[in-house]
């Protein structure tokens, strides 16, 4: 296993809390996905990009009697490019189990740490429901605990969508949409991934979504 260093450094004032991923229902919310917000992720804006911080999307699926939870982030990206493992940013999974939709009862902390060893990278999760304490270990592995499974590492990015149909039916004015075009395939993103046991997760519908915070100042 590897051992963490420095995961939960805190020091300095928060500098970024990029925008959150949301499936909530009720009052409008601030939200972005996949390179969004432009002044934090746009080269051209500022050039020093936080792809770290830059959430793509949050999943949720269920399988029998578990629910998987699982947050993207630093992609689409070049398929030889590395994972994005900064121990200077959090990430945050809310889950709202009853009214109102956007106050959570559960938060899921997410950090990394640099290992002992070069390229060596490990994660702590914090808040599972169920979980005594933390679940911790490096990345790349399925880690367990009381009923628990987590993982974070690259993985291909499970998002699809047509680009060029976009752009096509925006200068037609007709739908172009192919189903066999996806801008994603091939490209990466950085994931966490959690499966828990859906009675922990109360009885009714959930609401998730998913925020990042980088402390000790800006890149």
């Amino acid at each position: 296993m590897a051992r963490l260093r420095n995961l939960a450094r805190m020091a300095g004032s928060t500098a970024v809390a990029a925008a959150a991923v949301l499936v909530l229902t009720g009052a409008p919310n601030r939200a972005a996905d996949h390179l969004d917000p432009p002044t934090r992720t746009d080269p051209s804006v500022d050039p020093t990009v936080d792809l770290p911080g830059d959430i793509a999307d949050v999943f949720a699926w269920h399988g029998p009697g578990t629910v998987r939870l699982a947050v993207t982030f630093g992609g689409p990206n070049n398929p030889n490019a590395p994972a994005f493992y900064d121990r200077d940013v959090l990430y945050k999974l809310f889950i709202s189990t009853a009214p109102p939709d956007d106050t959570p009862e559960i938060t899921i902390r997410v950090q990394f740490g640099q290992g002992t060893r070069p390229n060596e990278h490990g994660v702590r999760f914090q808040g599972i429901p169920g979980v005594t304490g933390t679940i911790e270990g490096p990345v790349e592995t399925t880690l367990e605990k009381d009923g628990v499974r987590a993982r974070a590492g690259l993985h291909d990015d499970p998002f699809f969508f047509d680009s060029r149909g976009l752009r096509e039916s925006r200068t037609t004015g007709q739908i172009r949409f192919n189903n066999t075009r996806d801008f994603f395939a091939a490209q990466n993103d950085t994931a966490f991934v959690i499966e828990v046991p859906r009675e922990r997760l109360g009885n009714g519908t959930i609401k998730l979504w998913s925020t990042t915070q980088r402390f000790g100042g800006q890149l």
